[in-house]
């Protein structure tokens, strides 16, 4: 699985660079795993997090980059810690022996090959909660298709309709992308099943962070999903934007007031929505925002 990393088009930006000879493209992860940190998450939707936690691992680097990013001491900083694949398979069954409800793979695309192996290895050593893939949506059906049968959840973030938004993420064809890329998700996985806590053993939460200014575009990501899936998967409608530093654009400088929330909300009840999560205001806190301390938290 690594050769694919000889010349890399695990994403859609297909830099075609060799990674395993430290050649760097967009993403500036070379072949080498870098970890942010892993620990049992209790912020997660409810039926991810369950009552003990879900066994979320962070990786470093990010074929997005969006400027308001949460994670960019990870992601665009490039803070965490090189481990192999080996590693990874053992973190996988540690944080499954702390009674980790799943384990959430966040922001993965660029480790899939060495993910694949982990996930089979850790499978191989008794493995057994399901495993959660917690995306940006910008991904290649081709490489989502290395990982069918291997993954339980899908956890995209869909997050612009119109494309001109991609400058927030530094691309110009996120929504055509990111919705083959869901196809494929619903194509692998297109039912929902629970257990008997009510935790999500297989199934797809679709989430979409509205930012301020741009409600419409909520609204029509909304419609948009719902025309196509209906209440074949769960919804988590997002409140949480909180700007942690300073942007070039003026509307990305403030929180989402409650009436852009609520507005958001009413659309998407009035067109049918229903399998949905919702957030409290609560959830604009830095509070909530990950600190990553170079350590393993666990």
């Amino acid at each position: 699985m690594e050769e694919l990393l000889n010349k890399c088009t695990i994403c859609p930006r297909e830099c075609k660079v060799n990674r395993n000879k430290n050649e760097l493209g967009y993403c500036k992860a070379s072949n080498k795993i870098t970890i942010g940190g892993y620990h049992l998450h209790m912020w997660e939707e409810p039926s991810i997090t369950g009552e003990r936690g879900s066994g979320t691992i962070f990786f470093s680097y990010c074929n997005l980059n969006c400027i308001y990013c949460q994670n960019y001491e990870i992601s665009s900083s490039h803070k965490g810690e090189e481990i192999n694949t080996l590693r990874l398979s053992s973190i996988m069954l540690e944080l499954q022996d702390k009674g980790a409800s799943n384990i959430n793979l966040v922001t993965p695309t660029h480790y899939i090959p060495q993910i694949k192996s982990a996930i089979i290895l850790a499978k191989e050593k008794g493995l057994n909660i399901p495993i959660v893939y917690n995306t940006s949506c910008y991904e290649k059906v081709e490489s989502l298709k290395l990982l069918e049968g291997l993954i339980d959840i899908y956890l995209p973030d869909l997050k612009y309709f119109d494309n001109n938004l991609g400058k927030y993420s530094k691309v110009n064809n996120y929504f055509e992308v990111a919705t083959e890329a869901l196809e494929e998700m619903h194509r692998q996985i297109s039912s929902q099943e629970y257990d008997r806590e009510g935790n999500l053993k297989k199934g797809i939460i679709v989430r979409h962070l509205i930012l301020p200014g741009h409600i419409e575009d909520s609204k029509k990501i909304i419609e948009y999903l719902y025309k196509k899936y209906k209440n074949n998967i769960t919804y988590s409608i997002m409140n949480q934007y909180t700007p942690i530093r300073k942007l070039e654009y003026n509307n990305l400088n403030r929180r989402l007031t409650r009436e852009e929330y609520n507005d958001v909300i009413d659309y998407a009840y009035n067109i049918g929505v229903r399998n949905c999560y919702v957030q409290d205001e609560e959830s604009q806190s830095q509070s909530f925002i990950p600190v990553f301390k170079g350590d393993n938290w666990i």
